[in-house]
């Protein structure tokens, strides 16, 4: 069994995706621990999760303007580097696994680096562009190219490279030659937690359901998502479309303009907002549905994007109408998914109105799409994570044929 530590600047428990790394790495074995920040709900310091120990700074999340998100940053840099560090006389981790934002946390391994362990950096976002988009800059900007930098520089630290999709990890290798080899760990939605719920057939739900066609959004709203597309594409053909209705499930920023627009276009009542839902109950509302939408706007950062969301739908067997992305678009072909131009709300309502009128169209997407999705679905990413691992311990590779027992959360001393 070896010993493996994983840097995280976020809240443990609500990072599905480290939190599924943590896991499989349980599950074959190996000993896990997590520094990150303390639960956003004033949790203990210390605790165990799943068989993961989690260690945790109280630092906050507040972010918005830069000069936050550098102090954060370099708050939490200097509290992992003295506690990776202090850790290591006991503990003599055989891997780091950092996960940025931000990318220069890969330096808090220094020292562990030198007494030994293997560093993988596992880039969740791209830096550079993430910038551009939030603050709506380009490329020349003196802060994107100190990202740019910054991004090379990560990268060349690191022992090996995880990017999260194909269109990324081109990117990094063409921008950052990496020496080390690279690895793409895609964000796939666990299928386990469908499993009880999943199926081919239509969703049977209340008799009141079987009389709707239901259009589904779940997730938080902000603009980048592209939900005011959505209603607005939905305005132009919802009185061709009887009984439909469009339902979006969570909260965010965006939701009372959202409210606003959907009042001003007339469609109360077929526009529902139905709030915040918890994870584990997300597949029996998607179970009720007959299409997701997905209408995520592009820019230089969203076109490598890849909504968790879509793996929802495909597992649960539904067609999807999506922005036409980069990364979608290298995943999937045009057979398996509803693709309009981004932005686009009268492309967005001509698909609508074509699945809408067409059962026939809708099974074939979703049969397609889940065709597609069966090279990237979770349980082919967890197994390449742990050949990676494997790899870089020098040892066989170990594949969990079950997933390790819930066990219940206790706190560390």
């Amino acid at each position: 069994m070896k010993a493996i530590c994983i840097l995280l600047q976020n809240h443990y428990d609500a990072d599905i995706r480290v939190r599924r790394k943590a896991e499989a790495l349980v599950s074959a074995g190996h000993s896990v621990d997590v520094l990150a920040l303390r639960s956003s709900r004033a949790g203990p310091k210390a605790y165990s999760l799943n068989g993961v120990n989690v260690y945790a700074v109280s630092l906050g999340k507040k972010r918005g303007s830069l000069a936050r998100y550098s102090f954060e940053y370099f708050a939490f840099f200097f509290w992992v580097f003295f506690k990776l560090s202090l850790r290591m006389g006991t503990r003599r981790y055989a891997i780091v696994d950092v996960n940025n934002l931000p990318d220069f946390l890969v330096f808090a391994a220094v020292y562990a680096k030198w007494k030994g362990a293997k560093v993988v950096f596992d880039m969740h976002e791209i830096t550079p562009e993430f910038y551009m988009s939030k603050y709506d800059v380009g490329p020349e900007k003196l802060q994107v190219r100190l990202f740019t930098w910054m991004e090379k520089a990560s990268v060349r630290f690191a022992d090996h490279i995880i990017t999260i999709n194909e269109p990324i990890r081109d990117l990094i290798e063409r921008r950052c030659r990496p020496a080390s080899k690279s690895t793409v760990i895609m964000n796939s939605a666990d299928e386990s937690m469908f499993s009880g719920v999943a199926s081919d057939t239509p969703a049977s739900g209340t008799n009141a359901d079987e009389q709707r066609f239901v259009m589904m959004y779940h997730g938080t709203l902000t603009r980048i998502y592209g939900l005011d597309i959505a209603i607005e594409a939905f305005g132009k053909v919802h009185q061709e479309m009887r009984g439909a209705e469009f339902w979006i499930l969570g909260g965010g920023p965006e939701k009372s303009s959202l409210e606003s627009l959907a009042r001003k276009l007339g469609l109360e009542g077929k526009v529902r907002f139905l709030g915040t839902v918890l994870p584990q109950e997300i597949p029996q509302w998607l179970q009720r549905c007959n299409v997701g939408v997905l209408a995520t706007r592009q820019d230089v950062f969203l076109d490598y994007s890849f909504s968790n969301k879509l793996s929802e739908y495909i597992i649960m067997g539904k067609a999807v109408i999506s922005s036409r992305l980069k990364t979608i678009r290298h995943y999937f072909t045009e057979d398996a998914l509803a693709f309009f131009e981004p932005h686009n709300a009268a492309d967005l309502a001509k698909q609508m109105l074509r699945l809408y009128r067409d059962t026939g169209l809708r099974a074939q997407y979703a049969g397609k799409a889940k065709l597609e999705y069966s090279p990237i679905r979770w349980e082919v990413m967890k197994d390449r994570y742990l050949a990676l691992m494997g790899e870089l311990l020098g040892t066989e590779t170990v594949v969990a044929a079950q997933p390790s027992p819930p066990l219940p959360g206790v706190m560390l001393r």
